[in-house]
């Protein structure tokens, strides 16, 4: 129950606003007294309808004991007088956000509810039904975003009477991709369920070839989420009256994921020590991270590139923007800002690793939201590359974007934000569109006077395909790389580096060398193939071996080229002592004849085993108690230690953690746990396996359906 105090103002602000002529829902002069034989007006109570406002605004899911509502779209309050109203009486809504709100700021809006003129959001009577009034508010389209207080003020004489703080009555103001007007309107009705609603998704990780999917739990929609997010904000020191800019809001965020400078989030950690800290391939989801962060105000460890990316997407489609999580194989890192990627050889043909500055990356993760850009010419709005994964500074920060992904692939890198290192990173620079300008990557030679030569330019390598999930199921969605490519310079032999088959960890690898002869004559070319464990990053972890041979190709006939192919061996005990916890091996080829020189790399994701996950139910008094078990066995041929697994499902199951000391060599070992699920299906069941010696190992259950009886 909100009671009226007349002594009390929630702020200056708000006395400054109640002095102006206040008339409410009446034409007529304010009365300075109640009507005869009446008491005076006051307030009882106020109800903010949530049963009523929360499906129509699509925030049902939230779990939180506030309303929550979208911009732009009209909610309901209910207020109970202490009477019924009369032609006389004079109130208003007020909704203020921040510590110091200013109508000028758009941070104190006066909402009325007739010939008055109030702020920018609507309001109308809708029903009454003696001293109980139903009242409309409608937010304007580009209302600030976050926490309302609300407060009812009724015009007493001079003055205004205004109900006392009720946490109850807190407003939730959220971006919304229903309103046509708002600046993030999606028009398309199964994109917004699943960039905005949907709260688990998948990740693809791996390589080009050994593809792997890992299953993330966005959770946008659980308990404290929404005020993390928003707690974000006011750890940035964001102004508030800039929270209702979609640009702003995403530029700032796409900060505040990542700690570099800033104190935000997520530490990154591209190394083998964890210790300090969560190793980022045992999250489940974004829940956790962001709630240790607002509980303590201390950045979250560990994190790499999908991990911003997946808590990057749980802060925007938490605040209702419109987000998915991309995947760019042989991706680009560009250190030298000059578009192309240089790798850099001694003159024997081996690798200069301290020379190249430049790295491919196996794989990396970003985000693209949607948004108009009203900054830019037409045609520019639609989807924006937003990328929180601390990588390079764009105004003195580290963020990326938003880069509008139609000027990326128009090449047109003139306009913001970051438009040209995301361009480098890529081949194919759009997810619906054919390619069209490169980043290249260059291949230099270094002689012993430090003078370097180009000897191939690969238009092909990066950028071998983009990914995303596929729209309302767990299927890919992949823009295929474009074959129509010329190979670049010296092309009359080329050579490609190719596995027959997926390769398990613990398996040997087959690495399959073929050399192509476009020229009249045979050639006869020394090869050498350099062999290290790399970090997902492209940076080398443990260089383990070095095969020289030679591979002679005969002259090409009748205009048909001539190949010849070798097949390299790599025992799994030749790599296994070197993993460190990596799952990726890179061949770098290079090879030279009298007048050609060739190469080739391939990085080589060994495929880790999975966890088996399994849900069933049973009747438990009124309800239907769940159960869900993880099961898995060991395929090694050495005893894992301190094994760590995790089990998380969005709207069904909150984190849980079990520890095991050791689990030998073939052996099996099973976890079963009981929940009641709080969101209706179809929901999934993500468990994570986590060991020093062992890595991305994880599982996902089938989709599973809790009956309505069990919802909490």
């Amino acid at each position: 129950t909100s009671k009226t105090s007349a002594t009390t103002s929630p702020s200056s602000s708000c006395s400054t606003a109640s002095t102006r002529p206040c008339r409410g829902r009446f034409p007529e002069e304010v009365r300075t007294a109640p009507p005869s034989g009446g008491p005076p007006l006051s307030v009882e109570n106020v109800d903010m309808s949530q049963q009523i406002n929360k499906p129509k605004h699509y925030t049902t899911a939230y779990d939180t004991q506030s309303l929550v509502v979208r911009r732009g779209h009209e909610f309901m309050v209910r207020v109970t007088f202490n009477r019924e109203l009369v032609q006389q009486d004079d109130f208003q809504l007020e909704f203020l956000i921040g510590s110091n709100p200013s109508a000028n700021k758009g941070s104190l809006v006066v909402v009325t509810f007739g010939s008055r003129r109030g702020g920018p959001w609507a309001g109308r009577i809708v029903e009454m039904q003696g001293g109980s009034v139903l009242l409309s508010v409608t937010p304007s389209a580009t209302a600030i975003v976050g926490k309302y207080r609300t407060y009812v003020a009724i015009s007493m004489g001079s003055g205004m009477q205004r109900t006392k703080r009720n946490a109850a009555t807190d407003l939730y103001v959220l971006f919304n991709a229903w309103c046509p007007e708002d600046p993030v309107f999606l028009p398309d009705e199964s994109e917004r369920m699943e960039y905005v609603l949907n709260d688990t998704g998948v990740i693809y990780q791996g390589s080009m070839g050994a593809i792997v999917t890992r299953s993330w739990g966005y959770g946008q929609f659980e308990y404290g989420i929404l005020d993390a997010c928003i707690y974000i904000l006011d750890s940035s020191r964001m102004p508030i009256y800039n929270r209702g800019n979609i640009i702003k809001v995403v530029r700032k965020g796409s900060a505040m994921i990542n700690s570099q400078d800033d104190n935000g989030v997520l530490v990154g950690n591209w190394s083998n020590d964890y210790s300090m800290g969560v190793a980022p391939t045992a999250w489940t989801g974004s829940v956790a991270i962001l709630q240790q962060y607002a509980n303590t105000g201390v950045p979250v460890c560990y994190a790499q590139c999908w991990v911003y990316a997946g808590v990057f997407c749980t802060f925007l489609r938490c605040l209702g923007i419109p987000t998915r999580v991309i995947t760019n194989f042989s991706s680009a890192h560009d250190n030298t800002g000059n578009l192309k990627t240089d790798l850099i050889f001694k003159m024997d043909g081996t690798p200069d690793r301290r020379a190249t500055r430049d790295s491919i990356w196996n794989y990396h993760c970003w985000n693209e939201c949607w948004m108009v850009r009203p900054d830019l010419p037409a045609g520019y709005g639609g989807w924006q590359v937003v990328d929180s994964t601390p990588q390079e500074t764009s105004d003195g920060h580290f963020r990326c974007g938003p880069a509008p992904v139609a000027a990326i692939k128009e090449g047109n890198l003139c306009h913001p934000f970051d438009c040209g290192f995301v361009f480098a990173e890529v081949t194919l620079h759009s997810l619906t569109a054919v390619c069209c300008s490169d980043s290249d990557v260059v291949f230099l030679k270094k002689d012993r006077y430090g003078t370097m030569e180009v000897f191939k330019v690969d238009k092909t390598h990066v950028g071998q395909g983009l990914f995303t999930k596929a729209l309302g199921s767990d299927r890919t969605w992949m823009s295929p790389t474009p074959t129509n490519h010329p190979e670049g310079l010296n092309n009359q032999n080329n050579c490609k580096l190719r596995l027959s088959f997926q390769t398990l960890l613990g398996s040997d690898i087959e690495l399959l060398v073929t050399l192509t002869n476009q020229g009249d004559v045979s050639s006869k070319v020394n090869c050498h193939l350099d062999i290290s464990v790399v970090f997902y990053t492209g940076v080398e972890a443990n260089h383990f071996k070095d095969v020289d041979f030679p591979v002679t190709v005969a002259a090409k006939q009748s205009e048909q080229p001539r190949q010849n192919s070798v097949i390299v061996k790599i025992q799994a005990d030749e790599y296994l002592p070197h993993l460190g916890g990596q799952n990726s091996i890179r061949f770098i080829l290079t090879g030279s004849s009298e007048e050609q020189s060739v190469s080739a790399i391939k990085v080589v994701t060994l495929l880790s085993p999975a966890l088996t996950v399994t849900v069933g139910q049973q009747k438990h008094y009124q309800e239907y108690l769940m159960f869900v078990t993880v099961t898995f066995t060991n395929p090694l041929k050495e005893p894992l230690q301190n094994v760590f697994m995790y089990l998380e499902g969005a709207g069904v199951l909150a984190l849980r953690r079990r520890y095991f000391p050791k689990i030998e060599s073939q052996a099996s070992v099973s976890w079963m746990e009981s929940f009641l699920p709080r969101l209706a299906g179809p929901r999934r069941i993500t468990a994570v396996m986590y060991t020093s010696n062992l890595n991305q190992v994880s599982g996902v259950s089938a989709p599973l359906h809790p009956p309505p009886s069990s919802n909490r």
